[in-house]
């Protein structure tokens, strides 16, 4: 048997990303932690919540397009899985080492815990501060309005 040919060559250097676009991704929004915990939710009847959720986590999808983050799947948990209790706890501790991983990529220090995120939200949902203000953390350090490219730590 022999190889079959190939009209077209393939060379690795033309099908790679190029290394500038693989370190910079687009700014996040800043938002007000209270706002989003307490004022958004009980204006929307907790809808907000879901939103927020969605939303952060679109963000550091555009933040670091290295790391595949799933931008609906953790909204899903909570919207059609809160009533096993541990899939939404899954979902907060993971959502926090996401977190961890945006400041990593921004070049800050690591402050989020994701094991402090989890046990925050056993108190009236406070994990929503603490994660909103570590990624505030990550939008100070560039103060760029959202959406704006930015570059990331190697």
């Amino acid at each position: 048997m022999s190889q079959p040919e190939y009209s077209e060559s393939f060379t690795p250097s033309s099908h790679a990303i190029p290394t500038s676009a693989a370190l910079t991704g687009l700014a996040m929004k800043r938002r007000n932690p209270v706002t989003v915990w307490l004022l958004w939710p009980l204006l929307t009847l907790g809808i907000y919540h879901l939103v927020w959720y969605y939303k952060i986590h679109k963000e550091m999808a555009e933040f670091d397009r290295r790391r595949t983050i799933p931008v609906t799947g953790p909204m899903l948990v909570l919207l059609l899985l809160s009533w096993t209790i541990i899939a939404p706890l899954v979902s907060y501790y993971n959502a926090g080492d996401r977190i961890r991983n945006a400041q990593r990529a921004a070049g800050i220090p690591v402050t989020c815990n994701p094991v402090i995120g989890l046990l925050l939200s056993f108190l009236v949902g406070a994990n929503i501060i603490y994660y909103q203000v570590e990624l505030n953390k990550i939008v100070d350090r560039y103060g760029a309005p959202e959406g704006t490219q930015v570059q990331l730590a190697a």
